[in-house]
């Protein structure tokens, strides 16, 4: 039992191997009339023939596309294939039982190879014992097939000829194919030719000789890292065979490559060439080939590169000025190009020079700064240099004061025109032909009202009549001049303005400001802001609305910044402004109101009010001779600077010495006394005891002068003449010498004496009697009315002429 369940087991097995073998199974075989590969434009027949009786179909391509056949007998089928034109795929199918695979066949369509052209060869010379030969052709037409090319070289040696070597090679489209072989260093002639190969057919080139010599090349030079000074390069260059030419290029950035002029024969495989005539501080690349004394040259060498040393500046930087206050002045420089600075710049060097005092100021300036304030003198010179690590340049000058130069040939410039389009701004001027060779022009331009911030200018020749503009950003409004200059001297300048390019209206209005005095208002406003402006701003226009119902417009130049609105009405206001440019007129600005009040007459009446009384006090007051010399006796106590003391004086010390007797020099202002008197006159004066003191003061004078009076200090007179006093008055009116005496010629000349008592009992008499005593005892002021007339002080003042002492006034006042 267990054997028959083996063994159906196994009949199981092979039962299920079989009918997978038949499945397996193609239903048919495909071939053509013509082969699998066929010639483009060929026509052709596909055979297919079935292993089971069945209605078999054809299609081509995929997806499958049922094709039109016709049967050749009960078992094939076939199908005429014509003009083929690219590659085609053709199947085969019929429905078997069991059923089995379909057939197919991939047809290929292309021409046969060309003649191969355009071949040749060159010998890279490896070392000194061998070589390859590299040859080049063009293939021609694509075939649109695999190709085999073999390249076959034949040998000639000194003593012998080599069969022809063969090298295969497989390519497919157009194009050049290359090939090499190596060839020993002792073959001296070859002979090369060319055999194209695909299913189709074959071609072969032409057979071309060659004389290695011709066609050697040496390997390509190595270079080493050079090592630069300021002006020359050394550089390492190897070699594995000896050449007799080395060609060493160099160039810096993006410039043209420069043969070195050096050239020497090569003696060993090692050497150091040298490439001079270079600029400081320049980054240059250099490379290199070599060549036998016959042959090619050999491939350019991998470029290396090497900066050059620095070297001070050779020449002066370009420098500007503006003025940025009265005395101080803004110095302005461009930075030197890699040429004109021969290094890296690492300061400036601003200096101020005056004629008489040498150097005045030095500053070093950031590398990255391009202007600098300097405070400068009539006679001074502000020099600029650019430093790098070898030293500075050249000084550039700019003198302080600039002569205008009285030459009648030296024209300022004229016809100064400005041609601004969208892009671009060119600024021209009629030059004069009498101008001198050393004259020079320099165009200097800025936006507008930002002259310190963006300066920027171009200096020009004595021939160069216009300059374009750079750096002219769209809707901004620039201005700027030109001037000329000779022998650092400023001949003349001609201003422009209003120069943009693209100009649009205002985005945005002034912002206006008003102040109101009375029934005028006052208007001010900022300019907009640059970005607002929309180019050059032409006219300013105030709005002015009265009650919201009349309207009013004052048109301002574009220079202003103020405007004065009179005559107003009492009424409420409202204004508002605008700015214009070319384009037309822009937004408004913020609205302003303000109200005009009606005029008042109460302020005028009030003034009168209280002034008609003041003055017709004071009126009152000035005809009062006690309040004139209260007045006058106020006014000379205050004047204590003026006034000596009197105890300093030559009198008081003699009348220390001699009391009780004194020497009053007289020195009256007739004109008829005489100055040659020598002795002086003496006049006796009585003491009378003070309450407080000894005080040397006289208290009484003789109305008549005698030549010499003597009164004895015992006698004592029953009634003072007058009252006790501090005061001396001199009779002198010029005291320039206290040792000049004169005489008087009036005998009825009287010394009054004023006492500060006395003052206080004038006051209670009646006012007839104190305006007589005042008189008698003030006769020597004048008698006018001290607040219609001016006083005037004549003489001169010495302590010897005048003693004072106001105490007793006051104490007399409490």
């Amino acid at each position: 039992m267990a054997t028959m369940s083996r063994t159906w087991t196994i009949f199981t097995a092979l039962t299920v191997l079989a009918v997978q073998l038949c499945n397996g199974r193609k239903s048919c075989a495909i071939w053509s009339s013509a082969g699998p590969v066929v010639l483009r434009g060929s026509s052709f027949e596909v055979y297919c023939t079935f292993n089971c009786k069945c209605q078999g179909s054809m299609y081509s391509d995929h997806p499958p596309k049922l094709q039109s056949h016709k049967e050749l007998n009960s078992t094939t089928i076939y199908f005429r294939v014509a003009n083929i034109t690219k590659n085609r795929t053709y199947s085969c199918q019929c429905r078997c039982s069991p059923e089995l695979d379909p057939c197919g066949l991939d047809f290929s369509a292309g021409y046969l190879p060309a003649r191969p052209k355009n071949m040749s060869c060159i010998y890279n010379v490896k070392d000194n014992e061998r070589g390859v030969v590299f040859c080049t052709w063009k293939r021609g037409r694509d075939t649109f097939l695999r190709n085999n090319s073999v390249l076959w070289v034949k040998t000639v040696s000194k003593n012998h000829t080599d069969g022809p070597l063969l090298h295969k090679g497989s390519t497919k489209g157009t194009g050049l194919s290359s090939a090499s072989l190596p060839v020993s260093s002792s073959v001296q002639l070859i002979s090369v030719w060319v055999e194209a190969q695909n299913p189709l057919g074959s071609a072969v080139s032409i057979t071309i000789n060659y004389t290695l010599s011709d066609i050697a090349m040496p390997s390509t030079p190595v270079l080493g890292q050079p090592g630069c000074s300021s002006r020359k390069c050394i550089i390492k260059v190897e070699q594995s065979v000896r050449t007799q030419h080395l060609e060493i290029q160099y160039r810096a950035a993006a410039r043209t490559w420069t043969s070195s002029p050096d050239s020497v024969v090569q003696t060993s495989l090692v050497q150091d060439r040298s490439v001079s005539s270079l600029e400081p501080y320049t980054l240059y690349h250099f490379r290199a080939r070599s060549k036998f004394s016959t042959g090619l040259w050999s491939q350019w060498s991998a470029n290396v590169s090497s900066w050059t040393q620095e070297e001070a500046p050779a020449t002066e930087l370009d420098v500007w000025y503006a003025a940025a206050a009265s005395d101080v002045m803004r110095v302005y420089w461009k930075e030197p190009n890699i040429s004109t600075a021969r290094g890296r710049i690492v300061q400036y060097k601003v200096g101020v020079d005056s004629q008489k005092s040498g150097s005045v100021f030095l500053a070093n300036v950031s590398a990255d700064a391009r202007s600098y304030s300097v405070q400068f003198c009539a006679d001074c010179e502000v020099k600029v240099w650019a430093c790098n690590s070898k030293g500075p340049s050249p000084p550039a000058r700019i003198t302080t004061h600039h002569t205008k130069v009285k030459i009648q040939q030296l024209q300022p410039p004229q016809d100064v025109q400005v041609n601004a389009d969208n892009h671009s701004v060119t600024i021209s001027w009629r030059k004069h032909d009498t101008a001198p060779p050393h004259a020079v022009y320099v165009v200097e331009w800025y936006p507008e009202g930002n002259k310190l911030e963006e300066l920027r200018w171009v200096r020009l020749g004595r021939n160069d009549n216009h300059a374009v503009l750079t750096g002219i950003k769209p809707f901004e409004c620039y201005e700027g001049a030109v001037h000329v200059f000779y022998n650092e001297s400023s001949v003349s300048r001609t201003r422009f303005t209003g120069v943009a390019t693209l100009t649009s209206a205002p985005a945005a209005g002034p912002s206006a400001q008003e102040t109101v005095e009375g029934n005028h208002v006052t208007v001010t406003w900022t300019e907009i802001p640059r970005g607002q402006r929309g180019g050059c701003v032409t006219k300013y226009t105030i709005y002015l609305e009265i009650d919201s119902k009349q309207q009013q417009h004052f048109s301002i130049p574009a220079s202003e910044r103020m405007h004065i609105i009179k005559d107003l009405s009492p009424a409420g206001y409202s204004l508002w402004m605008t700015a214009s440019t070319a384009k037309g007129e822009g937004r408004a600005g913020q609205t302003v109101n303000f109200f005009i009040q009606q005029k008042t007459q109460l302020s005028p009446l009030i003034l009168c009010a209280v002034v008609a009384p003041i003055a017709l006090l004071l009126m009152c007051l000035s005809h009062s001779s006690a309040v004139k010399q209260r007045i006058w006796v106020y006014f000379q106590c205050l004047m204590l600077d003026v006034v000596p003391d009197p105890a300093n004086s030559k009198w008081a010390k003699e009348c220390t010495q001699e009391k009780g007797k004194m020497n009053l020099h007289l020195q009256l202002s007739n004109s008829s006394v005489t100055e040659e008197e020598d002795e002086p006159i003496l006049v006796n004066v009585e003491e009378l005891p003070k309450q407080s003191g000894d005080v040397c003061a006289p208290t009484d004078v003789s109305s008549r002068l005698l030549p010499q009076t003597s009164l004895s200090p015992e006698t004592e007179p029953a009634t003072a003449l007058y009252p006790l006093t501090n005061y001396i008055k001199s009779f002198s009116h010029d005291s320039d010498s206290s040792d000049h005496t004169q005489t008087s010629l009036d005998t009825n000349t009287t010394v009054d004496y004023i006492s500060s008592h006395g003052l206080g009992n004038m006051e209670e008499e009646e006012e007839e009697e104190e305006e007589e005593e005042f008189a008698e005892m003030l006769g020597f002021f004048p008698s006018h009315n001290i607040f219609i007339e001016p006083m005037e002080f004549g003489g001169k003042l010495t302590l010897n002429a005048v003693k004072i002492d106001c105490s007793d006034f006051f104490l007399s006042e409490q």
